[in-house]
């Protein structure tokens, strides 16, 4: 089969990433093999080559979502079959810890990211991969593969931020940053669809239109140096609920700022540098929840694949890249210019 395989590290991806020919995996007894229709990138991707802030086994296939059919099933599996049309729980974790048998398997203390900290060669940027049946989830018949593979982590993973962390009721306001990153994109959605009045943020006009497009109710420039007032003037004065935030240093100390009484600051990733500093008074003053988040539970997974199914969840695609060209998805993702998910076609080269 065809897969992009990288041997080493390096800034600049199409240095190392190459097409190669390599055999087909085989699978463990709780596995199914998946033909890979469609597969979508995400940030930990350029983190994987990048070698940062983890150093991923070698070689390394990196790749978190995928969707596409099931072609063979190991014997103990049960619950797919041949033929179904399935797409990747990328969060895997032991399944039989404390932590995973109430539920919480992102708690794991074994738990790592498909395709990023897995390997050698075990991602989903080839032709064929194989997973445990538990990170698999069935595709109702009107989600396409590039709509599945394009909100699988970054639908999971808003969803538990505001679901299941943030704990989000109608008619609070959330201020999601990066409102046209994968994640934010769905974050507005989210919102939304449990009523909550929504302030978005992009780095530019074209990426602000898109937020109101997505549903945000308002949106600000956060390249602007006064954009938080701005949210401010927004609130009238009174701030935010909920903030649903990926950047990093670069916004997290205005981001406290913003939240009302007793509000919710819910956290994953960190696009522009870990190293941020606070001012503790925000903190115990104002009562504020500061809340992690990685990834998400299966359930939750389902949980968006059936709001897109009902068409209340609309994932945006901005290319799609022939499998012979897919280190160019790299570079894009390293330049954040484009408004959507990016996806290759491995059985299209």
């Amino acid at each position: 089969m065809k897969a992009a395989v990288f041997r080493e590290y390096n800034k600049d991806p199409t240095k190392v990433v190459k097409i190669e020919d390599i055999d087909v995996p085989k699978i463990k007894a709780n596995e199914v093999l998946i033909k890979v229709e469609s597969a979508s990138y995400n940030y930990n991707d350029l983190w994987a080559i990048w070698g940062e802030p983890v150093k991923t086994p070698l070689p390394h296939i990196s790749g978190s979502d995928v969707a596409g059919t099931v072609v063979e099933i190991g014997e103990d599996v049960s619950k797919f079959k041949v033929g179904d049309r399935v797409v990747s729980h990328s969060n895997m974790s032991c399944r039989i810890c404390e932590q995973c048998t109430a539920g919480r398997e992102y708690d794991c203390k074994d738990r790592n990211i498909w395709g990023f900290q897995t390997g050698p060669l075990w991602g989903g940027f080839a032709q064929y991969t194989h997973l445990p049946e538990v990170n698999v989830a069935k595709l109702p018949e009107n989600v396409s593969f590039e709509d599945a593979a394009a909100i699988s982590m970054v639908g999971m993973t808003a969803w538990h931020m505001l679901v299941g962390r943030a704990r989000i009721i109608p008619g609070q306001t959330v201020l999601i940053m990066g409102g046209t990153s994968g994640v934010g994109m769905a974050g507005i959605q989210i919102a939304k669809l449990y009523n909550c009045n929504v302030i978005a943020t992009a780095g530019n006009q074209q990426k602000m239109d898109k937020c109101l497009e997505l549903g945000a109710d308002n949106v600000v420039n956060h390249r602007e140096a006064d954009w938080n007032k701005k949210v401010r003037e927004i609130t009238k004065k009174e701030g935010v609920d909920v903030v649903f935030e990926h950047i990093g240093k670069n916004v997290f100390p205005q981001e406290v700022s913003l939240l009302k009484m007793g509000g919710t600051l819910v956290a994953t990733g960190a696009t522009t540098g870990y190293d941020s500093t606070l001012d503790l008074r925000f903190l115990f003053f104002k009562g504020t929840n500061l809340l992690g988040s990685t990834q998400g539970t299966k359930a939750e997974l389902e949980q968006v694949i059936y709001w897109v199914s009902k068409n209340k969840i609309k994932p945006l695609i901005a290319t799609t890249l022939p499998f012979s060209n897919m280190v160019e998805g790299h570079v894009m993702m390293a330049g954040a210019e484009q408004i959507g998910k990016i996806l290759t076609t491995p059985q299209k080269l």
